[in-house]
């Protein structure tokens, strides 16, 4: 991780920065447990990929960061046979095609 110096109690600074916080910590850290910063990093982690490669964001169309990349995506789920996955251990689930 990098930090980023911004002015205290000055949110306008660096707005992408503070919803990207906001984000992290209504969506994902208040609702696990971390016991120290290799397990808080590790978690983290695997929310950027979650958020990059299987939630979507209407600021994109509908679409993850990932396909708006032009990264080649999973076919789209069929939802007459279809399974559900757990993402950030179990926290999300996504369809996936059975």
């Amino acid at each position: 991780m990098e930090e980023i110096k911004t002015v205290p109690d000055i949110p306008w600074s660096h707005p992408f920065v503070e919803r990207l916080i906001g984000t992290i910590r209504r969506e994902f850290l208040d609702q696990i447990l971390f016991w120290n910063s290799v397990g808080l990093e590790s978690k983290l982690l695997e929310f950027r990929d979650y958020c990059n490669s299987g939630r979507i964001h209407s600021g994109i169309g509908g679409s993850t960061p990932c396909e708006a990349g032009g990264a080649v995506t999973e076919e789209v789920v069929k939802l007459d046979n279809f399974r559900w996955q757990g993402r950030c251990r179990g926290l999300y689930q996504l369809p996936v095609a059975a």
